[in-house]
């Protein structure tokens, strides 16, 4: 107890200074936006939706079923909403748990003693780990981890107790271990391979079996009660991998060619080589983790297009090396005599105490482990014999191999691309399990090492060395965390390994600081190694239209479309410039053509749904202004058909309060504005035209409270005092209503309708003088628009200024040659200029 005690310990130490870190990467969709964990969405929902908050059956769906690891973040949010701190407690939390069972484990194998306790310190500080453990989306392989091993502990318990227990409690103890397993895969879908990893036991480790006898038992059918555990074992997976094909609506996930290049290649040469490839460099990783990356998608790792390509020589190495380890401990047959590494070491550390503590005993033993094999051989011939032996000692080196290559190996299968082709290229978390096998591989590889040196000295310097690799990796684990503190850390950190990815990523960072230069340069840098990546084209074009450099931001929303068509937000960005460009027609053109986009096969169908209804939003909104407003209703109608439940409604049902006020429907007007302040009861815009339909309707002192509301809900919004103030002047209350009017302009300085209706409002109270300044103002922000410069000119006719007024008229006719109102005003003009003796420019 003291070994797992000791190594849980050290693993909450080396990641608390992750407790202070932000949300990262994909932490973003899986907690922030991810409907899922909110109160008001039915918990029921995660058992039917992914791991993002999609619906399983979606064709966009990821298919990551992690109901477990969902309902934990929901837990999360329901204790403390979006707090990070909490959810990286639980993270790290369930490290040290899993690290303790591991280390429960490594004692049933190795003993307790030296090897165990080194085995749970090389898992506790492995650094492969830290995206894990310091990313919160890493709960689910810590998650399918803690129930992976309390599923195997549950099988080696129950196979201890196989003839020396009742029936009932052997029963428990398979069926917990049935459960554990179920549970794992509802952590994560690789869980399930625990079942493959308790009859590995069953077979390797408890009756010690090699390939051969395998073979016989299965020809021969002696030992009744393994083959029923290894059916029972095969059965059960099978159960759960069928329930989780058939929940998923039978379809595989779809993945695009950016997330792992090798699937997406027509080449089957390609393919291949390249999918022998990744379990070598992944093995790599977990050998010498120098290089670790938040990404490794697109281009990180080029593919192998030939046999000449030198990378083959990683993978011939990696795959000689693995076959020979598997020919030694499952094929080779120990040597009876001169056999000096047996089971000696197994022996000597049974307990700590047993021989001599510097292991010059295990040759005394070697004929306990002959009679041993001898015994467990017959008993496996002949089914009868109980398997005491096997039980009371510890497994042989070759066991252990072994069970430690399938605890490698058979996890990770899922993620070889064998089966099915998977979203990624690299991905660190998935090596906490299969890290386990590894930590095994060398704990039991140095206690090989240690029991052949002879010399004191030596495995003194071997323990030594084994204890600075601990150390090391420790010192990595720590720093590594710190990448982890934050998204521009964590970015920053991969440039080197995945500069595409990292670069754009941070350029979304940045933005947000609002460091828009640094950004730009950013998404520049980004778009330099990969041109052609739809996020990036459509993110620099959002910061250069947010810069007011629409030319530009219209390219590159081009740009990201003919890359990607169906982004919906490029079209929806697009249609607003081109519709405040007042290129009507193209924007109207841009809409519709969103609105068409169908939802299938796409990675944020909840994104796309949003984007196409505020595609539909727009295009109302367009034809609302155009006065087309059973048209705008039409496509109102559409876009709530189309609304995702994530999508705040309140504009879209003031906007269809409004048309319905313009068709001169109050009472559908009034249903639609009530609608939309119950969605959103500080929504701004419903106060002001919901209290404009109150006080059409005579109810003044009404209509007066929901406009004082909207200016409490927010004091330093102009909009509220202009709308404030036309009901004033309607009122005519006029000294009020100017009040309101230069509140309105002071506030909104840079809003022509605003500075425009606080003019007129000047103007209808007999402002003229300050209603002059506002009108100039309004002029100076919309100086080619016709309407301002007529009413510019208008005002300072009224007030005397009869060259300047001929100016402003003049300016008005270029941009609008036929306006009637603009040619007569001119005229008068003319008149009194000539009455008065001044020259004009009168034909």
């Amino acid at each position: 107890m003291f070994a797992e005690l000791l190594c849980s310990g050290v693993a909450l130490v080396l990641y608390v200074n992750t407790l202070g870190a932000d949300f990262c990467y994909d932490d973003s969709r899986a907690i922030k936006t991810n409907q899922d964990l909110l109160s008001e969405t039915p918990w029921t929902n995660i058992f039917y939706d992914d791991f993002w908050g999609t619906l399983l059956t979606h064709s966009g769906s990821h298919k990551s079923y992690r109901p477990l690891c969902t309902l934990s973040f929901r837990l999360n949010h329901a204790a403390g909403g979006l707090d990070p701190w909490g959810y990286h407690l639980v993270n790290v939390a369930l490290h040290g748990a899993v690290t303790g069972l591991f280390t429960r484990l490594a004692h049933l194998l190795l003993g307790g003693g030296l090897w165990s306790l080194l085995a749970g310190l090389l898992f506790a500080s492995h650094p492969i780990h830290t995206e894990a453990v310091a990313g919160v989306v890493g709960r689910a392989d810590e998650g399918a981890a803690l129930f992976f091993l309390l599923s195997l502990l549950c099988y080696i318990r129950y196979c201890n107790l196989r003839g020396n227990a009742g029936p009932l409690r052997l029963v428990a103890w398979f069926l917990g271990s049935l459960g554990c397993a179920a549970g794992s895969m509802l952590w994560k879908e690789l869980g399930v391979t625990v079942l493959a990893l308790s009859a590995l036991y069953d077979i390797c480790v408890l009756h010690r079996l090699k390939l051969r006898q395998v073979v016989m038992l299965l020809y021969k059918r002696n030992n009744v009660q393994l083959l029923l555990n290894v059916f029972l074992l095969a059965a059960w997976g099978a159960i759960l991998l069928a329930c989780r094909l058939y929940w998923m609506g039978n379809k595989p996930p779809n993945f695009s060619n950016s997330d792992n290049p090798a699937a997406d290649s027509p080449f089957l040469l390609t393919r291949t080589l390249t999918f022998f490839y990744l379990p070598a460099i992944n093995f790599w990783l977990l050998l010498c983790p120098i290089t670790l990356s938040f990404d490794w998608s697109m281009d990180t790792l080029p593919l192998i297009k030939s046999l000449a390509d030198w990378r083959n020589a990683h993978t011939l190495v990696f795959y000689m090396g693995f076959l020979l380890l598997a020919w030694f401990s499952v094929w080779k047959q120990p040597r009876t005599k001169g056999n000096k590494d047996s089971n000696g070491k197994a022996h000597l550390f049974t307990n700590g105490k047993n021989g001599n503590s510097n292991g010059h005993s295990y040759q005394n033993h070697q004929h306990v482990y002959n009679s041993c094999m001898t015994t467990h051989i017959n008993s496996v011939q002949n089914g009868t014999k109980k398997l005491h032996e096997s039980r009371t000692s510890l497994p042989t080196t070759e066991n252990v191999v072994a069970f430690s290559l399938g605890l490698l190996a058979i996890p990770f299968l899922p993620a070889t691309n064998l089966f099915f082709y998977v979203g990624f290229v690299i991905a660190e978390r998935v090596l906490y399990i299969p890290s386990m096998g590894f930590c095994l591989l060398v704990a039991v590889g140095l206690r090989s090492m240690y029991v052949r040196l002879r010399k004191r000295p030596s495995r003194t310097l071997l323990v030594y060395c084994s204890a600075a690799v601990i150390l090391l990796f420790s010192v990595k684990t720590v720093l590594r965390n710190r990448d982890w503190e934050n998204e521009e850390m964590l970015y920053k950190s991969g440039i080197s390994v995945n500069p595409a990815k990292a670069w754009g990523n941070l350029g979304n960072v940045l933005k947000s600081q609002g460091k828009m230069e640094e950004a730009e340069q950013a998404y520049r840098n980004a778009l330099y190694y990969r041109s052609n990546m739809a996020d990036m084209l459509y993110n620099l074009g959002l910061l250069l239209q947010e810069s007011n450099k629409f030319s530009e931001a219209l390219h590159y929303y081009k740009l990201a479309i003919g890359s990607r068509p169906t982004l919906a937000s490029a079209y929806l960005n697009t249609g607003i410039i081109l519709m405040n460009q007042g290129r009507l027609e193209e924007s109207k053109r841009t809409f519709l053509t969103c609105a068409d986009i169908p939802d299938e096969n796409l990675k944020d169908p909840h994104a796309h749904k949003s984007s196409v209804t505020s595609c539909l939003y727009n295009l109302g909104k367009q034809l609302h202004e155009q006065g087309q407003q059973e048209e705008a209703l039409s496509v109102f109608k559409q876009a709530m058909q189309k609304m995702p439940r994530q999508f705040a409604p309140q504009s879209l049902y003031n906007m269809m309060g409004e048309a319905y006020m313009r068709l001169n429907k109050l009472t559908e007007a009034e249903h639609w504005y009530r609608e939309s302040l119950r969605a959103k009861p500080d929504h701004i815009p419903a106060h002001l035209t919901y209290g404009k339909l109150l006080a059409m309707t005579g109810q003044k002192s009404e209509a007066e409270r929901y406009f004082l509301k909207a200016i409490q809900l927010d004091p330093t919004k102009g909009n509220c005092y202009m709308h404030y103030g036309q009901f004033l002047l309607e009122e005519s209350r006029l000294l009020e209503a100017a009040e309101m009017a230069q509140k309105a302009a002071r506030l909104d300085s840079e809003e022509f309708d605003v500075v425009f209706s606080a003019a007129h409002m000047l103007r209808q109270a007999s402002l003229n003088v300050a209603a002059e300044k506002y009108y100039g103002q309004a002029a100076s922000l919309r100086p080619n628009y016709p309407a301002a410069l007529m009413n510019l000119g208008a005002i300072l006719h009224l007030n005397g200024k009869l060259q300047q007024a001929e100016a402003n008229y003049l300016r008005a006719l270029r941009l609008k040659p036929d306006d009637a109102i603009t040619q007569s005003n001119l005229r008068k003009l003319w008149n009194i200029m000539e009455k008065q003796g001044l020259k004009t420019t009168s034909p």
